[in-house]
């Protein structure tokens, strides 16, 4: 089985009328954060939730500032709309590709922290980097889901499209694949995610199933510029041919 590890989005799509479930490695282990969370957007204090939210007018805050625990919720892979999630293009997916998706994702989230994309989850916000209350979402993740990752993912293929702040989160003990893309010779940044959403909606049309049968997949406007390996990485650059 290959799994893919992903970035979550700034922002986020509202509503949703999924049912809860359990989430990856246990409601339960993020009691903690959650209630942290909920306590502050309950609490009402504009300057915490500013900060919190990475938000400057109160006013752009309103459409966060609900119950965690009573909220509307949505697919994981279906909350999230940035630039990733704009060229996946989700909804427009065939439903085999969708329940792919749910399945074979696991998205780091900074509140949820490791999460599969068909979990349910509410609307929220946490701007990367922030802690919520006392809690750096990056440590606690790590410190306790780290090992359930690992038993996990052991028997699985691993393609990490994660932008780099989430190694922070977990970093894979066994052999990875990553990606890299170039536009004329450069390596691009921003458009990378642009990209990752790309590489992952053919991933999911095509219902890959390891890192050999990505090897053979044909990408729209990429070819293949070099392959590197360091330690248990495998890193695939890429040409950007459009």
């Amino acid at each position: 089985m290959l799994t893919i590890l992903f970035s979550p989005a700034e922002g986020k799509h509202q509503g949703g009328n999924e049912k809860q479930k359990e989430l990856f490695g246990a409601t339960h282990a993020r009691n903690e954060i959650l209630t942290t969370y909920n306590t502050i957007i309950q609490n009402g204090d504009e300057q915490q939730i500013k900060k919190l939210f990475g938000i400057k007018k109160f006013k752009e805050c309103k459409p966060y500032m609900c119950n965690l625990f009573s909220s509307p919720l949505m697919y994981a892979i279906q909350r999230y709309n940035g630039v990733a999630y704009e060229y996946l293009n989700y909804q427009e997916l065939p439903l085999q590709a969708q329940t792919y998706l749910q399945n074979n994702t696991i998205i780091f989230s900074n509140l949820y922290g490791p999460i599969k994309g068909g979990d349910t989850i509410a609307n929220y916000k946490v701007k990367q980097g922030n802690s919520i209350g006392e809690i750096a979402p990056d440590k606690f993740y790590k410190e306790r889901f780290s090992y359930q990752l690992d038993l996990y993912l052991a028997h699985h293929d691993i393609l990490d499209l994660r932008a780099g702040y989430y190694d922070k989160f977990y970093k894979p003990n066994k052999p990875f694949t990553t990606l890299k893309f170039l536009k004329n010779g450069k390596v691009v940044s921003h458009w990378a995610k642009a990209y990752r959403g790309l590489v992952l909606k053919e991933i999911a049309k095509a219902h890959i199933n390891s890192l050999e049968e990505f090897s053979k997949l044909e990408i729209p406007n990429l070819s293949v510029h070099e392959i590197k390996k360091i330690k248990n990485k495998t890193e695939i650059v890429f040409n950007i041919t459009e």
